[in-house]
């Protein structure tokens, strides 16, 4: 019994001096919680972004009545075509610049590149309708009534008001993702 009484009161005594060895060499040490507000833009973001490719935002439908008229000594010839398509504006993020993304801490500066016409190839060939087709025509014939149709599409659509609202969504759309990663600021304007 005295053994058993020995050991516990060993075992209470190296408990006593453990913890005051502890309570010691912990005098003075602090404990803080830093936050740490820098928000780093990853390369892997940056190229996922870039890889985006062609990022449509404004689509225009549009459909042109496209004729011409060839003089004959007895009668004339006509042609007479409806030509529809669809024109996507938006901007390709193959062409933004080197340092196209500046963060700074909670802030961000993009630069994207101009918004434009994604696909200069919009006339839909299988909705275009033959309205009226009277003499003999040629395929080169067809062909100028075609870019014709073309240059009107573009004069029709392409208006400075058409380019504002797709760059107006695109500010948007991009304000949207660099806010959703964090950053409070974000300022993006377009390359001239």
């Amino acid at each position: 019994m005295k053994v058993k009484v020995y050991v516990a009161f060993t075992l209470v005594l190296l408990a006593i001096i453990a913890a005051a060895y502890l309570i010691r060499s912990c005098r003075g040490n602090t404990l803080s919680v830093y936050t740490d507000d820098k928000i780093d833009i990853t390369p892997t973001q940056v190229v996922a972004l870039e890889k985006i490719g062609e990022w449509e935002f404004l689509s225009i439908d549009d459909e042109e009545m496209v004729d011409t008229v060839r003089k004959g000594f007895f009668k004339d010839d006509e042609l007479m075509r409806i030509y529809s398509g669809t024109l996507r504006l938006g901007i390709n993020m193959s062409e933004v610049g080197k340092n196209w993304i500046k963060a700074s801490g909670d802030s961000v500066e993009v630069t994207l590149p101009k918004v434009r016409l994604l696909d200069e190839d919009f006339i839909d060939e299988t909705k275009t309708q033959s309205f009226f087709e009277s003499g003999s025509w040629t395929d080169a014939d067809r062909e100028a009534l075609y870019r014709r149709a073309v240059a009107k599409m573009k004069a029709r659509c392409m208006t400075r008001s058409n380019v504002e609202s797709a760059q107006s969504n695109a500010l948007r759309q991009f304000d949207r993702i660099f806010r959703s990663m964090g950053f409070k600021t974000v300022q993006i304007r377009f390359a001239q």
